[in-house]
């Protein structure tokens, strides 16, 4: 399979949410940054270190904080017909939160959309309404390289210290760092399995209209400013 860059997941999510039933799929990418609708591109991201790095940048359409991902981050969409956005994050958080509990984890849901796990953020998620239902996505650290994370992302002082933490780190851990007992392709397959009934694929027209989608996340005042020319 080629490889995506995560704008075409999700353009993914907004093709599904217009064409498909309920749907639920998992990803990653190689190392980005991705960004709230209404944040701050320059406040949040270390733009000259990521540059230089190779480090990917987009802005996301779902509100929500700065997130990086990279080959060791799961990240996942729940496309749902639900309407309600309250609705849609219940059902996918507390489902999210049983599976890993079901894996002999002990996952909290937290009033902030995270999961916690041993009292330290394993999964951050955002969520937006259209006008077909409802685009759930969000993260599972499992084995993210923290150190790049910081010197990639740069919250103010200000937003730490309303946390009571120094560092971002301080409050984040890896899955597997938690005694997850499999590796990255058992714990995909152990949520596909949890999450799903059946699977379906995309036709060429499908594809056609995903990749019209995802140039729309391209424009360079989409990612800069949240507009577009």
């Amino acid at each position: 399979m080629n490889y995506r860059r995560l704008v075409f997941w999700l353009a993914m999510e907004e093709w599904a949410v217009e064409h498909a039933p309920d749907t639920f799929f998992l990803w990653n990418v190689r190392p980005t940054v991705i960004f709230g609708r209404n944040q701050d591109m320059e406040a949040e991201v270390n733009v000259p270190y990521c540059r230089e790095h190779g480090i990917e940048m987009y802005r996301r359409k779902s509100g929500g904080g700065c997130v990086y991902a990279d080959e060791g981050n799961l990240m996942i969409s729940y496309i749902t017909k639900e309407p309600d956005v309250s609705k849609a994050f219940d059902e996918y958080l507390s489902r999210l939160a049983d599976a890993l509990r079901s894996m002999g984890l002990d996952a909290v849901r937290t009033e902030h959309n995270d999961i916690l796990v041993g009292g330290r953020k394993v999964s951050g998620n955002a969520c937006y309404a259209t006008k077909t239902g409802c685009i759930v996505h969000g993260t599972l650290l499992y084995d993210v390289d923290f150190g790049e994370m910081e010197r990639a992302i740069t919250p103010s002082k200000e937003k730490l210290d309303s946390k009571g933490i120094k560092s971002v780190r301080q409050r984040v851990t890896n899955l597997k760092d938690c005694g997850l007992l499999f590796d990255f392709e058992v714990l995909k397959s152990k949520l596909i399995d949890y999450f799903c009934k059946d699977m379906q694929f995309l036709s060429n027209p499908d594809m056609d209209e995903v990749l019209k989608i995802e140039q729309t996340y391209l424009d360079e005042n989409f990612i800069k400013y949240g507009r577009r020319n």
